[in-house]
């Protein structure tokens, strides 16, 4: 045997467990399942059941669960303190995976046994949770961005009302009441960032330091902390990149030559918080970023393009400065990071996401 598998479906109220195993052969063996509730005595009663049918201690157990919403997470931080391998996957991940595996049924029983069989054969990335200071931001900084959402689809429908055979003053005036009550929450949320970032004196003076660079305000620094845990489960800008989408993928085949694009596969809050800074630093002249966007525009005429480009240099830039505890410099010629901009910018496809913060 090289392996037990644990695979876990967690929804609200319910876990389904599945407990595997592989052998030297590659074949995975279903040794038992269970379903428990998703609770603190529910996951007392996972370990005993899990310790029960690990006969050998000194061969290795992952513990294999999808990430859904948050139920997940109460589940997989008791196991990650009781010293646990956990891995946490991409719902799209397992489904991609399951339907490799030849699976056309779909229930709680079959997922959990196919996942079960995931965990046995790939070497998965241990779970790392996030810390509570930066949980409490992310939740900040997201329901800002849902703020935001609300006030953009409420002006949508003043301006189509406004273009209505019929007006209807009822209506609109509630709607600029709904408009007035999202400013208010919004600027009550702005002073809840920089209140809970001053709470901690180093991380203050990090964004403080990166917000130096012109076009960059405390949210966008504050987005990028919480969505990536302070950085800290990155070791380079590569994992960076292909975590946030910026991360090329190539249709090629034989003859055939596809479109070459961003991924888009990955964090879309950082995507979406890096649109308008990128206006920004082109705006402001900010070297090299201004550099980057005229060169990439001669090329193909296109400007989201260029300031996706833009974007993504952005992010990898932060990221050197976070890791370095340095101010921007843009004289300083040791900053590590490496671009592929022709590859990059000409091959690039991309829609325009939502303006979510002020310059």
């Amino acid at each position: 045997m090289l392996k037990y598998s644990v695979r876990l479906d967690i929804s609200a109220k319910e876990i389904h467990c599945c407990f595997s195993t592989i052998d030297n052969k590659q074949k995975v063996t279903v040794k038992a399942s269970r379903k428990i509730n998703n609770s603190p005595k529910g996951f007392k009663d996972l370990v005993n059941w899990m310790i029960r049918h690990r006969k050998q201690i000194d061969i290795p157990l992952v513990i294999c669960m999808e990430a859904t919403g948050v139920y997940y997470e109460n589940c997989a931080m008791y196991l990650d303190k009781e010293g646990f391998f956990v891995s946490v996957v991409l719902p799209n991940y397992a489904k991609k995976y399951l339907q490799a595996s030849g699976q056309k049924s779909k229930n709680d029983k079959i997922d959990a046994q196919g996942l079960a069989q995931m965990g046995a054969e790939k070497a998965l990335e241990p779970w790392v949770p996030i810390s509570e200071f930066y949980y409490q931001l992310r939740l900040i900084t997201r329901e800002i961005e849902r703020l935001h959402e609300r006030r953009t689809a409420i002006a949508n429908q003043q301006h189509a009302l406004k273009q209505a055979m019929y007006q209807n003053k009822d209506v609109n005036k509630a709607l600029k009441e709904q408009l007035k009550l999202i400013e208010k929450q919004l600027e009550v949320m702005d002073k809840l960032i920089h209140n809970h970032i001053n709470s901690n004196k180093e991380i203050a003076d990090k964004v403080a330091k990166i917000c130096t660079l012109k076009g960059v305000a405390t949210r966008t620094v504050a987005t990028l902390i919480a969505e990536t845990n302070g950085f800290q489960s990155f070791n380079n800008s590569r994992q960076l990149v292909s975590f946030a989408g910026y991360d090329i993928i190539e249709s090629q085949s034989g003859n055939h030559r596809g479109k070459t694009r961003i991924s888009k596969k990955g964090n879309s809050h950082i995507r979406r918080i890096l649109h308008l800074p990128a206006f920004g630093v082109v705006i402001w002249k900010v070297k090299p970023f201004e550099d980057l966007y005229k060169r990439t525009f001669a090329k193909h005429g296109i400007k989201m393009k260029s300031y996706v480009a833009v974007q993504k240099k952005l992010l990898v830039v932060i990221f050197s400065l976070w890791k370095r505890n340095e101010q921007y410099n843009p004289d300083h010629q040791n900053i590590n990071y490496k671009e592929q901009e022709s590859e990059f910018s000409l091959g690039l496809e991309v829609q325009p996401t939502g303006v979510l913060e002020r310059l």
